[in-house]
């Protein structure tokens, strides 16, 4: 099975999109499972993951619903208010969807880079470990410390870095997030998603300009714990699904093919319980 571990789907009339403005030309308009159906045929996809795009409920709602039509979504994960008084009662609600896996706080949205420590959080992180959900990293590399900090407060957490952490690949500097992925790969069972990466990329989203930090990300999480990810239709800034793809491809071209299946699908499938 090859799996999309991470893409998004949108109606911007929902009106809870923050973040999506008119300026972002490419991706500002619906998008919805019959505009990826032909780009997962074309790249031989099988099932996906889709994520939540709005720290709303509702959107995990929305999202819930579509995939119930959608036999290739094979799992949604949604959003909750982590400090609200019934973010339980809200998690366990929506756990009752046979298709809900886990939770994404928009943490790079958030101006406390130490928010991932908060206390009031604990119960939430300790619930998600108890009833095997997941949780989804959304952190830039300034972020790292704390999520390091938080998965050593519970080591028996699934959680995932999305986009490997957002690099600085459009200037280079990557050198102390290197440092800092190598660290949370050694010193957790923390997974991460290969996606992202050509839209931190800056004025050249090529193959050359990612191969350093997708590389390092390989190395040090192995297949077993890295997962493919489209990050679509996000990706449609700097890029498009098939070159994407298959640009995976050559950077796995190399593995043996046991390895190079599980980062195209095994992994996700083992870590969200496809």
């Amino acid at each position: 099975m090859r799996v999309d571990s991470h893409h998004h789907l949108w109606a911007i009339s929902r009106g809870d999109y923050g973040w999506l403005t008119p300026d972002l030309a490419e991706i500002y308009r619906d998008f919805t499972m019959d505009d990826l159906d032909p780009l997962l045929d074309a790249a031989g996809i099988d099932r996906t993951v889709v994520v939540q795009a709005a720290a709303t409920v509702a959107e995990t709602e929305f999202l819930l619903e579509t995939a119930a039509g959608a036999d290739r979504i094979a799992g949604v994960v949604g959003w909750i208010d982590m400090e609200a008084p019934d973010a339980l009662v809200t998690l366990d609600r929506l756990a009752l969807h046979p298709k809900f896996r886990g939770i994404r706080p928009m943490i790079q949205d958030i101006a406390d880079d130490e928010w991932l420590l908060r206390a009031s959080l604990d119960p939430v992180f300790e619930a998600l470990v108890e009833r095997g959900l997941t949780f989804d990293a959304l952190v830039l590399p300034r972020h790292l410390g704390p999520l390091l900090a938080r998965a050593r407060r519970h080591p028996g957490l699934r959680f995932v870095i999305d986009h490997g952490a957002k690099p600085a690949l459009a200037t280079g500097e990557i050198e102390a997030w290197k440092k800092d992925i190598a660290r949370i790969a050694a010193e957790t069972a923390c997974f991460c998603k290969l996606s992202g990466l050509l839209t931190e990329a800056g004025d050249a989203p090529t193959l050359d300009r990612i191969r350093p930090a997708a590389e390092h990300l390989l190395a040090c999480f192995g297949p077993d714990r890295l997962m493919f990810g489209s990050d679509w239709p996000v990706l449609n800034l700097a890029s498009d699904y098939a070159r994407w793809a298959g640009m995976v491809e050559t950077l796995l071209a190399d593995l043996p093919a046991a390895e190079a299946a599980r980062v195209r699908g095994d992994t996700a499938r083992r870590f969200y319980g496809l």
